[in-house]
């Protein structure tokens, strides 16, 4: 395991790396050890802040159940620019809008995984 820190316009990210993977991605946090697939998340995340890139190519697993890798997968289907709901997610994956709404918060490597274009709706958040 290695973990990089990246000063980013959001503050300082720690990506951390295993077995050639990204795995997580939070704030704050202390480099450890060294791995190339952190240099290169390194990289895509200064083009993202640059505004010269709209999605990331990296190895990303994601530590949690079937059911919050699911909700990671439909996330990464998000196109840049665009922003979809918690029910939308749900409804892709056949379960109701609440537990999404879970498991986007609990996205272990935001920004990459964009929960940030996952939403709750005014008629969600009523029914």
């Amino acid at each position: 395991m290695a973990v990089q820190c990246f000063d980013s316009p959001v503050g300082r990210l720690s990506i951390t790396e295993e077995n050639g993977e990204i795995t997580r991605l939070d704030w704050g946090g202390e480099p450890q050890g060294h791995a190339d697939v952190l240099d290169e998340a390194v990289a895509q995340l200064a083009a993202y802040f640059a505004g010269e890139r709209t999605d990331f190519d990296l190895p990303l697993r994601v530590h949690g159940s079937d059911f919050q890798r699911a909700v990671c997968d439909e996330m990464l289907k998000i196109p840049f620019g665009d922003t979809v709901t918690y029910g939308d997610i749900a409804k892709a994956l056949g379960v109701s809008a609440q537990p999404v709404g879970g498991a986007c918060g609990g996205n272990p490597i935001p920004i990459i995984i964009p929960c940030h274009r996952a939403t709750v709706s005014w008629a969600q958040a009523e029914s």
